[in-house]
């Protein structure tokens, strides 16, 4: 049994979500994965859960928000990421 990172809670079926970098992290559920390591939208601050928008290497959870605060975002579409 392992424990959650975020929680604390030893429980048997926690995961492993490995990122970019070799780093390794263990959850005991999609909550706290989230909870660490999905990005937060610069305008709204909620967590980007779905797939969001890049826009100029600064993350949204839409393409509203990224209009409201890029320039560049006034091109983009939902759930479509748009680069410089």
């Amino acid at each position: 049994m392992a424990q959650c990172e975020v929680c604390g809670n030893v429980y048997n079926m926690t995961f492993e979500i490995r990122t970019v970098g070799d780093g390794v992290h263990t959850f005991d559920s999609f909550e706290c994965a989230i909870h660490r390591l999905a990005p937060i939208c610069e305008h709204c601050g909620c967590r980007v859960v779905g797939h969001g928008v890049e826009v100029e290497g600064r993350f949204f959870c839409c393409a509203h928000c990224a209009r409201q605060m890029s320039e560049q975002g006034a091109k983009a579409r939902d759930a479509v990421t748009a680069s410089s």
